[in-house]
């Protein structure tokens, strides 16, 4: 079989297992929520709301029909593109929330990931370059330091030291009051601003961001910090490496151009994996530094057993996440014929 064709037959087989793959994530969601305690309608009208008024609101909101019927009647929505309205913020489609949110929590994912890759591939080259040495114990603990570090505890340290003492980043929020905010058809105020021309928003925006991103970008660079090592490290030691270093080559140009490059393949892998704890990290750090982002409104949504608009953004962030594997399988199909195979 050729190339190009192994690559189509691949690239086919991962895009018919994305229905597959979504069904999943929308069948586990649905369940879930029905099977958490709490009761929506008690979150909306309280507790002491009178048992008739309850009843009425449930039989409109299909609360009381059997569970596959529920279940057909969502599954038909979702075949619309249909993802329901909010039962708390008086019939606001989840469409609206999250055209409304995701901007906010798209900014924080990309700058996140910047940090990350940025920090967990440098103190893993630093690590892989010498071996058995302090350093490379170093990268080491660093590696197991930031993956085992609970988010939320450190977003909450990370504001006590450089918002509270020392005043060098705000406590949270996104954007000032006191200037108007960028406005655009992006959402990004970093890219509205820049687009706008306005540099006293984009700065502004950046000094906001920097604090909740790097945050997240710091301890998702564990797992780049990780691979990149023992990759690299293995790497090092391979026949073609050897041969450089005997032709004089200087060490560090091998390091970048001959041994980085094949030692980076795994990352692009772990990145759509990373991805999806990007999504799952971006609520605490929304939550703890009061980020007005699409995870932020999860959370609250979750609070208020707002069963809709938790569907809606939980299968929203399922698409993104299934979306962002299979363009990173592809990707790494590409580069690396083996995985055709």
């Amino acid at each position: 079989m050729s190339r190009s064709k192994s690559l189509q037959y691949y690239i086919l087989a991962r895009l018919l297992l994305t229905p597959l793959m979504l069904w999943t994530i929308v069948t586990v969601v649905f369940l879930l929520l029905r099977a958490t305690p709490g009761d929506p309608v008690d979150a909306v009208l309280g507790g002491r709301a009178p048992e008739s008024v309850k009843q009425e609101y449930r039989q409109r909101l299909g609360l009381l029909d059997p569970l596959p019927i529920q279940y057909i009647r969502y599954i038909g929505s979702l075949l619309r593109f249909d993802l329901g309205s909010s039962i708390t913020t008086q019939g606001e489609s989840v469409w609206q929330t999250i055209g409304q949110h995701f901007p906010a929590t798209a900014e924080l994912a990309i700058f996140s990931m910047a940090f990350a890759l940025i920090i967990g591939i440098s103190v893993g080259m630093l690590a892989a370059s010498r071996p058995n040495s302090w350093l490379d114990v170093g990268g080491r603990l660093f590696g197991i330091i930031t993956y085992a570090l609970p988010l939320f505890w450190v977003g909450m340290l990370m504001q006590l030291v450089f918002a509270v003492q020392l005043g060098w980043f705000p406590l949270g929020t996104r954007f000032p009051t006191s200037i108007p905010a960028p406005e655009g058809f992006t959402g990004l105020y970093t890219i509205d601003s820049l687009l706008s021309g306005n540099v006293t928003q984009f700065f502004s925006a950046i000094y906001y961001l920097l604090l909740p991103s790097l945050t997240l970008g710091l301890l998702l660079s564990g797992i780049f910090e990780r691979i990149v090592r023992v990759n690299l490290k293995h790497t090092l030691k391979a026949d073609y490496v050897e041969a450089a270093r005997a032709r004089g080559i200087p060490e560090r140009r091998i390091l970048f151009a001959h041994a980085l490059k094949n030692a980076l393949i795994p990352v692009i892998t772990i990145m759509g994996l990373t991805f999806a704890s990007l999504l799952g990290g971006a609520i605490l750090t929304e939550v703890t530094f009061s980020w007005p982002g699409l995870a932020n409104r999860l959370y609250e949504a979750i609070s208020l057993r707002d069963y809709p608009t938790v569907q809606g953004i939980l299968v929203f962030f399922g698409t993104i996440v299934v979306l962002a594997s299979i363009i990173i399988d592809i990707l790494n199909a590409s580069i690396d014929p083996r995985i055709r195979y």
